[in-house]
């Protein structure tokens, strides 16, 4: 009889330890699943800032070519 209580209760112990790991894994996907998504959201933000810089720094450099282009083209024009 001794030997039934104690695999009954080894049994319940075994149950509620996989029932505690299931949670624990499920727990640590989800963390793992927001870090990913974290990540992939401060790439592409940092992606869109470089993106930005090169935009202004183009339009910049255009402006400053065409500028420079426009004076030359007045002076061989007037001069």
């Amino acid at each position: 009889m001794k030997m039934r209580q104690s695999l009954a209760d080894w049994e319940r112990e075994f149950a509620r330890e996989s029932s505690l790991d299931r949670r624990r894994r499920e727990s640590l996907r989800r963390t793992s699943e927001q870090r990913a998504l974290k990540r992939h959201t401060e790439r592409r933000h940092k992606r869109g800032s470089v993106r930005f810089a090169v935009l202004v720094l183009t339009l910049i450099l255009t402006a400053a070519i065409v500028t420079v282009v426009m004076f030359r083209t007045l002076y061989l024009l007037l001069g």
